[in-house]
């Protein structure tokens, strides 16, 4: 369920130590001329809410907040549209949220994360480590960090090349937000093979500089409804994964 479709005697029923606050965080920006700004916030969420679902199926109360929806996007400067915010400002956003959930007596918090900037993902993974447990006044955070092997070898080839509004993310939203694909053109988008995690290990800053110059790279014109649902399933998997690793005896 949405907290922000609920009213406060509905939210004030489904808060409390025993929930499982679902945080979908993404951004704003450039996905390719074919993918709308807030890509990463519609995966974020299809996540999340599908998370919620298998969740509710072990009868665990669980809730899906209203997204973040800016992070650091350092890579994609030099495109319209793109809104980045500094770390610390991430940082904080995060932490007054937890905050917010902590006066309403919610104690555990998973961030679901569908921005994988490597500065963006070393905030949320520092928020979540000085979060490590469960105290009287505290919640504990947990992120669900897909770019771990553990999970990331679950997600495809697309994804393991270091996909950008390429075969994967293109799924995903073809998956849970159809009517925002530019189908024109994503149906004509040649190919971009570009080794996306090798130049970020080498360097490289910004799409402009390794020859990304549509904002995009990997095969967006391969993509498919049915793969994007598939990797939604995979993602949801991850999320109560991690959530039984933290709290087994949810589960009991």
């Amino acid at each position: 369920m949405d907290l922000a479709k609920l009213t406060w005697p509905e939210a004030a029923a489904v808060l409390g130590p025993d929930c499982v606050a679902l945080l979908p965080v993404g951004c704003t920006e450039p996905h390719g001329p074919h993918l709308p700004l807030d890509t990463d916030v519609t995966i974020a969420l299809a996540q999340a809410r599908r998370a919620a679902e298998l969740l509710a199926e072990e009868r665990i109360h669980a809730v899906v907040l209203p997204p973040v929806n800016y992070g650091v996007t350092r890579f994609t400067d030099g495109f319209a549209g793109r809104i980045s915010i500094q770390p610390a400002t991430l940082w904080s956003i995060v932490e007054d949220i937890v905050e917010g959930l902590e006066a309403g007596g919610v104690r555990r918090v998973v961030v679901v994360n569908g921005h994988l900037e490597p500065a963006h993902v070393e905030v949320l993974r520092g928020v979540a480590l000085d979060r490590p447990e469960i105290t009287r006044d505290h919640a504990r955070i947990v992120l669900v960090d897909v770019t771990r092997r553990r999970i990331a070898q679950t997600l495809g080839e697309a994804f393991l090349k270091g996909d950008h509004a390429g075969r994967y993310e293109t799924s995903l939203v073809l998956a849970a937000d159809p009517a925002a694909v530019r189908e024109e053109v994503r149906a004509g988008l040649p190919p971009v093979e570009v080794d996306l995690v090798g130049e970020i290990q080498r360097g490289a800053l910004h799409f402009v500089d390794i020859g990304i110059d549509q904002a995009y790279c990997g095969d967006p014109a391969h993509a498919s409804a049915e793969e994007g649902r598939t990797t939604v399933e995979r993602l949801a998997e991850a999320v109560t994964g991690a959530v039984r690793e933290a709290w087994p005896e949810l589960f009991a």
